[in-house]
């Protein structure tokens, strides 16, 4: 990075940023600060962490949303979920997963220090805008196979009392 530190113009100066580093954190470069009576004082540098377009962050651990299909959701499936260094893991989804399950994949997390977070990932079950054809057929078909179902009735029951 190059600071103006001194009114001489700018000047690169190095830091080592440590990983897992938390927003707002303070970094101290001794020496690199401005001359006082005697020696430089050191120089105090403030991170501000840029958001990750995929990624968020509680701590240590890292939180994903996956959209999966109502399909993937229903009978179950193994996914790949992106990971922040780049490569892919499979999560194991169970049949009947809902929509705000969140599957742990442990030691996939921020590292800092000898302590590594997790990768939390929040399913969310996405429904298709326009449904046609054959696909509006089979969902036609699976609400006939499940009408005496009522998925409501208990929560309607409860909401009355």
């Amino acid at each position: 990075m190059k600071l103006n530190t001194d009114g001489n113009g700018p000047q690169s100066i190095s830091a080592r940023v440590p990983a897992g580093v938390n927003d707002g954190a303070k970094i101290r470069v001794k020496g690199k600060g401005a001359p006082g009576e005697a020696s430089p004082g050191d120089l105090f540098i403030e991170l501000h962490v840029k958001p990750h377009a995929t990624f968020s962050r509680k701590g240590e651990n890292l939180l994903l949303t996956l959209p999966v299909t109502f399909a993937e959701a229903a009978l179950g499936a193994d996914i790949k979920v992106p990971t922040l260094s780049g490569d892919d893991v499979t999560v194991r989804l169970a049949a009947g997963t809902p929509t705000g399950r969140v599957l742990r994949v442990k030691g996939r997390g921020i590292k800092k220090g000898a302590v590594v977070g997790d990768l939390l990932v929040t399913v969310e079950v996405q429904v298709p805008r326009r449904v046609e054809g054959k696909a509006e057929e089979a969902i036609k078909a699976f609400a006939a196979a499940t009408s005496d179902h009522d998925i409501r009735a208990e929560f309607i029951t409860k909401a009355k009392s």
